[in-house]
This record gives C-alpha cells, structure tokens and sequence, in this order.
C-alpha cells in the first residue's frame, strides 16, 4: 500500500476545522432561565432555537466544545431511510405510530430545508435520494418485507434496482426519493448564532453534574461548581446524565461506528447504505478546497467491546474503497457513537412517568439529523404547550413492550453483568513497558491499571474503573481513548469524560498513590 492511501494516524473530522469552530465562555456562577438545555449538539441547539424564537429566556449548556461531539462526527445524511427499520417497526408499534414516526421525519427533512433557504444558510445543501440495497441473495427476502412496510406507510420511492449507480451487482435495492445531505457543522452554528441572536446564553466546557428540584424549580449543578435554576430542563446530552431516573443506563443499547472521506475514481451521486454484515454506508461532500469526496462509513460494534484492533475497523473501510471505487488517498477518518433503544423509537419526552418539567430526547439509532429536527421541536412543544401528533409515538414512558423487546431488555443488562465480572477477573495486557504512542492494560503492584505513553514519552496512568456504574474500560487504540463496554461512557487517555453518562473523570495515578 502507497503511503497516500494510508489511513490518518489521528482522527480528523471533515466537518470539524479549528478556522470554523464556535468559541463559547465556560458557565460560571448563580444563573437563571426558563429553560436549561444540556448538550449543545443537534437536538439540544435545535430546542433552543425554536424556543428563542417563541421568546423563552434559554440557557444551553454543553460538556465539551459547542459541535464537536457525535453532530460534528456525523456522515450528515438528512433521511427517512434508516436502514431496515420500518418493517420492525410496524411489528413492535403498530403500522399508526410508525406512520408517525416517517412522518415525523420527513416533516423534519421538510422543515430544515425551508430553514435553510429562510435563514440563508451556507451548509452544501444537496438533494440526494437515499437507497438501501444488498448484495446478497439471502436477504431478498428481509427487504421483500420492508417493501411491504414501505407500501403500507405510503412512502415516496420503493422498489429500485434498476435506479442506483453503485459499480458492483445488486440483488435487491428500496429507495426514499426527496432526501437530502449537508455540512453539519455549517448548518448548527448558524441555528446557534440565531439562538444568540434571539437572546439565548450558550455555555461551552460545562459538564452538567446532577439535577434537583427546589421551591417547584429545577436546579442543574455544573462541574464549574455553577448553578442553574430554572423552570424546566432538557436533556439531549446524547446519553441522559442523570440517567438513574429512568433506568436509561439499562434501554440503551450503545453503538459505535466509522467513517473515512476519501477521494475516489468512481463517484456515486446517490446516498447508499446496505444491509449485509457489515454494514456500509456512502454519501458524497466536498472538501475545504471544493473537491469531491466520498464518505465511506459502517463497521459498527458495542461501544467499548471491539474484539479486534480498533485501527483495523478504519483499514476495513479503506480496503473496501479500494476494491470498488478506486480509492486514491484518505485525508480524513473519524468515528461517532449513537444509542439505540429496546424497540428502535427514539426518547423523546418526559423523562419519567407524570414528570413535567424535566424532558430528554435520545436512541437516534444513528440517525440524528432528522430524528433531532423533530426531537427539537418535539421538547419545545412540551415547554410551550403546544399540541404536536408525534409526541405519543417517541414518549419515553411507553410501556408496550413485545416479548422480543424483553428478551433485549433482558440481553442487554445481562450482557452489563457479564462485562462487570469479566472486567474485574482480566489481568492486565502488559507485563513491560509501554512503546510511545501506545496504551493498554498493565499490572502495577497496586493492581491493574489503564496506561498510554505518548509520542513524546510522557505517560499516563489511569484507574480503568468506569465513574458511571464501576465496569472496567477498554483501550481504543484509534482514537486513543478508554471507553466502557456496558454503557458507552468514554474517557480521554489522561482520564477526563469524553463522552457520557459519566460526569466524573477517571482517577489518575497521582490520585491513586
């Protein structure tokens, strides 16, 4: 392999680009609002938005940097077609409620592309159909029955071998037509700037710690050691931190996947994602200079849980792009995780059963483009009062869940149990020392530890002890960070919280000495 082909060491987003991203204060002090939104990214921007435009005094709040979580991580597609959903769909909720779902969707699709020609946003807006196809014989049958479900909901597109543009055979391939794809970064900051604009206040590098309730108010406490009071609360801060209210930790499934941007010899036009394992996914951008790339994305595994060198999932994609597009050079390559829930209908709405004044939209199922355009509105409608038909459909507090959607219920948090035990019996990996740029498991004399030596030499030692609910993590080499097998919660190589619903970093070894 010529060195252009390589895979980037370090991960690097198309979308994210230090000239273009947003500086905001770090929350600091006794504050107020009406409304406090945690998790400045897609859902969380959105709810701010239509709620400043209707006049609430809105407070929004993100951990890390404005758009740099899974929003800025994104393949960006603005879709109903979510994979081979539509026929589980109907078979867990009932052809009604999934009629909501699509529509909800494409209502989202609809509303955002108006925003853009309303607000004269610059974000690549291209419309693209949205095909899903498999190249195997074997699953015809599966996608007969999606067909099925796409009959049934009155969807615009269906059968469509004979429409893709892909340069291998296909056996069978379904098509939602009027769909679009964008530079997301583009298209949030300019819906945050209007946020401001419209008088909302927009914190960066404050992590929500935990919520109480005061004097009929809602209390946030920051890491800064800052307060929040105010009238409701919204959580779309990807994995709820104060998840314990609704037992989140144990309906969600966490999925990891991703990406690369190369420049290819063969470009599809359309927006492609297959069936077959594993799973890919195509969609077309442009980079700084205005050149074509194409978005490879796929390889997804539970967050966390990764039986082979997490680099290799990025190696897998390029091999494919070699193989069918004549890849030629790979500039960028990055990953995002996403929460899928027991019966795949996202979170959107009270938090618990009879609460009304705290709220959370999750479990996109890797589909947060559309699915936080109506989760936006969605939660500001439950602010405002106002009546909106597909809040029944995503209510969290929803109970009917099917045999099959037990059996994953019970999967899932017997899986958390097996990884608990399996954690704390491994030893650790290393037994020498650590080459620069490397990072594993290795035994100390007080136990097992989390290490990585950087490229300079200096090392990092962490407690590999998860602050959320005590599983142990996992190295992921590819992006150098240590993530937990049971609930999706990340941490940097020097222990900080990347990703939640973990709020506290991880104990460092000056800590544990």
């Amino acid at each position: 392999m010529t060195n252009s082909k390589r895979v980037p060491l370090y991960p690097n987003s198309l979308w994210l680009k230090e000239s273009e991203t947003t500086h905001m204060p770090a929350h600091s002090g006794e504050d107020t609002a009406e409304v406090t939104i945690t998790g400045a990214g897609a859902a969380g921007i959105t709810a701010a938005y239509y709620l400043a435009k209707a006049g609430t005094k809105v407070v929004l709040l993100e951990a890390g940097r404005v758009l740099e979580g899974t929003t800025g991580n994104t393949t960006a597609k603005i879709s109903s077609q979510h994979g081979m959903v539509y026929d589980e769909l109907i078979q867990n909720h009932g052809r009604e409620k999934t009629s909501q779902y699509f529509e909800a969707n494409e209502k989202a699709i609809s509303d955002m592309r108006k925003r853009v020609t309303e607000l004269n946003i610059d974000c690549e807006w291209e419309e693209r159909d949205a095909f899903i196809y498999t190249k195997s014989e074997q699953q015809k049958k599966v996608m007969e029955q999606e067909a099925e479900a796409y009959r049934l909901l009155n969807v615009n597109g269906g059968d469509a071998l004979e429409e893709h543009d892909l340069p291998y055979a296909v056996e069978r391939a379904l098509v939602i037509h009027d769909q679009a794809q964008f530079q997301p970064v583009h298209y949030y900051r300019a819906l945050l700037e209007e946020v401001v604009r419209l008088g909302g206040r927009v914190y960066e590098n404050t992590r929500a710690a935990d919520v109480n309730k005061s004097n009929g108010k809602v209390v946030v406490n920051t890491n800064n050691d800052s307060t929040i009071t105010s009238d409701y609360l919204l959580v779309t801060s990807h994995f709820p931190f104060n998840d314990g209210m609704g037992k989140y930790y144990s309906r969600l499934h966490v999925e990891r996947s991703y990406i690369i941007g190369a420049k290819v010899q063969t470009m599809p036009k359309h927006m492609y994602i297959s069936v077959d394992t594993p799973s890919r996914s195509l969609r077309t951008a442009k980079d700084e200079n205005g050149e074509e790339l194409l978005l490879i994305g796929g390889e997804g595994h539970t967050s966390g849980k990764n039986e082979i060198n997490t680099f290799e999932r990025y190696e897998a994609l390029r091999a494919f792009g070699e193989e069918y597009f004549g890849l030629q050079t790979v500039p960028y390559r990055w990953s995002a995780q996403d929460m899928i829930t027991l019966d795949k209908m996202p979170y959107v709405g009270p938090m618990t059963s009879g609460e009304e004044q705290i709220f959370t939209a999750t479990g996109f199922m890797k589909w947060g483009m559309s699915n936080s355009e109506a989760a936006g509105k969605m939660l500001a409608d439950y602010v405002l009062g106002n009546e909106n038909v597909y809040k029944e459909a995503f209510d969290p507090t929803r109970s009917e869940l099917k045999k099959k959607n037990i059996q994953s219920f019970a999967a899932e948090n017997m899986d958390v149990g097996k990884e608990m035990v399996k954690g704390k019996s491994n030893r650790g990996d290393k037994e020498k020392n650590l080459e620069n740029d490397e990072g594993a498991l290795i035994n100390t004399e007080d136990g097992k530890a989390g290490a990585y030596r950087d490229e300079t030499g200096k090392l990092y030692v962490v407690d590999t002890t998860c602050t959320h609910m005590g599983c142990d993590l996992s190295w992921n080499n590819a992006e150098r960070s240590w993530d937990c097998p049971c609930h999706g919660s990340r941490f940097s190589y020097d222990g900080e919280v990347i990703e939640g619903p973990a709020v506290t970093p991880l104990k460092r070894k000056t800590d544990l000495e």
